[in-house]
């Protein structure tokens, strides 16, 4: 390269480089780019195109939160009533915790109109962890053995299946 052909980056100018991004064309380093299925692009680009995709608003939170809350407390108070079964509660716990993450998660999608965030999906999350303590801390409290290991995989299961379902993340298709 002669002298007057030398590029550098945008964000380190003390870095000679080649690349470019494909959305913008400034000069990056391999440290600045973001790889996508089409081309690198630089990390501004990476956060515009990031930010076209939350579409959530203020309400949303709110509204998602309380529903989660309520929605949880009733399924933890649900399962709360399979752990006097016993034993074979294990099993009608096993499955039916995964299926009141997937019903929780249907219903706040409806709830928040199918907007999409990442906070707000750790709201939600958070708001199905909140929803779940009371029924675990009465079980913790009466010394109900099956009762805490119930709420333990109710907690552990549909509060990560609610929040993959709604973040888009699907195993099967």
């Amino acid at each position: 390269m002669t002298e007057s052909n030398i590029t550098y980056c945008v964000y380190h100018p003390n870095r000679e480089t080649t690349l470019r991004c494909r959305r913008c064309e400034k000069y990056i380093c391999t440290q600045c780019a973001v790889r996508t299925p089409t081309g690198y692009i630089c990390k501004d680009c990476s956060r515009a195109q990031q930010k076209a995709f939350e579409t959530a608003e203020a309400l949303d939170y709110v509204f998602g939160f309380a529903a989660a809350v309520v929605l949880s407390l009733i399924g933890s108070f649900l399962i709360s009533l399979i752990g006097f079964v016993g034993f074979f509660g294990l099993i009608l716990v096993s499955l039916a915790a995964p299926t009141a993450g997937v019903i929780i998660a249907e219903v706040l999608r409806f709830v928040t109109r199918r907007r999409r965030a990442a906070l707000l999906f750790r709201v939600i999350l958070a708001g199905l962890i909140v929803g779940a303590l009371p029924m675990g801390l009465v079980q913790i409290f009466t010394l109900n053995v099956f009762g805490i290991l119930f709420q333990a995989i109710y907690l552990f299961v549909s509060a990560p299946t609610a929040y993959y379902r709604l973040s888009g993340i699907a195993l099967f298709k």
